[in-house]
């Protein structure tokens, strides 16, 4: 066997993307590796980046976690902005509590009523202070109609 003689017209040396006669092609596998590592670091990022408003959520004990979730969840399948743009800012800001004070205004005016304040959360209604004029008229009448 002899070695095959290079053209007079080919050049001294032959870029290595070129495909040689064995059928290897370095270019080739090359970008098929670089492709799939790319999808992967995409999604990756691409997750990692609509995880962010659940995470920060997360990381602060916010008490609306779970609405944070969930609008991050409908942003990632819908692809709809508007749904991780509204997770990331109630993620972002503590709603205040405007409960509190109204609930602590409510207390002191009955408190200077004269009834006492009923526990938040119970149906029962306020039990008038003993040695009121309201309180012996009310035990009167209740013991009148037994």
């Amino acid at each position: 066997m002899t070695t095959p003689e290079v053209h007079p017209m080919a050049a001294g040396h032959i870029p290595s993307y070129v495909v040689a006669a064995d059928g290897s092609d370095f270019l080739f596998n090359f970008m098929a590796v670089f492709t799939v590592v790319m999808v992967l670091l995409i999604g990756v990022a691409y997750f990692s980046l609509h995880a962010l408003p659940e995470r920060m959520a997360h990381k602060s004990n916010h008490p609306q976690f779970q609405l944070v979730g969930i609008l991050a969840l409908l942003a990632l399948f819908t692809h709809n902005n508007v749904f991780w743009i509204a997770a990331i800012l109630i993620a972002g800001f503590q709603i205040p509590d405007l409960v509190s004070p109204l609930r602590a205004i409510a207390d002191a005016i009955r408190g200077q009523r004269g009834t006492a304040a009923s526990p938040a959360g119970q149906g029962t209604p306020p039990q008038p202070i003993q040695g009121s004029a309201s309180a012996q008229g009310q035990a009167v009448a209740g013991g009148a109609d037994r």
